[in-house]
């Protein structure tokens, strides 16, 4: 059994994980790994050194292929639990973030077969447990990120 927590803020060296939900144009943004039939949202490792900021800014370019786009933090999660990225079921956190995409590159070079604007969200995600659970996070903060973005 997975458990999501959110959190105002946490300690930086505890954040390991950037996830960015991501709109252009009204639509939802996902991407499709090559090795899987589903749907996620872009994020990731973040790299030794690295500003947790920053690392929402690579995964995003990397993985959607993102060019220009506003990026903002929404808050700190966690995952307790067994994940295919998280062996020990330990607590892990990670920042959530979202962005506006306004321009994406011709093409991608990263782990993602393609990226896919949705009106809807996917039925087939890859985090289920996970993913939704922040997309409500991120919905139910939407009215402040919007008067920041």
């Amino acid at each position: 059994m997975l458990e999501v927590k959110f959190y105002d803020s946490v300690d930086d060296s505890l954040l390991k994980f950037a996830v960015i939900i991501s709109q252009s144009n009204g639509k939802w943004v996902f991407c499709k790994h090559k090795e899987r039939d589903t749907y996620e949202v872009p994020g990731g490792h973040r790299e030794d050194g690295e500003n947790i900021l920053e690392t929402a800014k690579r995964e995003l370019q990397e993985e959607t292929g993102a060019v220009k786009f506003d990026i903002k933090p929404i808050c700190v999660y966690s995952v307790t639990g067994k994940t295919r990225v998280n062996n020990t079921g330990e607590e892990t956190f990670g920042l959530l973030c979202f962005a506006e995409i306004t321009e994406f590159a011709k093409e991608l070079h990263s782990e993602m077969e393609k990226v896919v604007l949705m009106d809807k969200l996917p039925e087939n995600w890859t985090y289920p447990l996970i993913q939704l659970k922040l997309i409500e996070k991120y919905l139910q903060m939407k009215i402040f990120v919007d008067d920041t973005l």
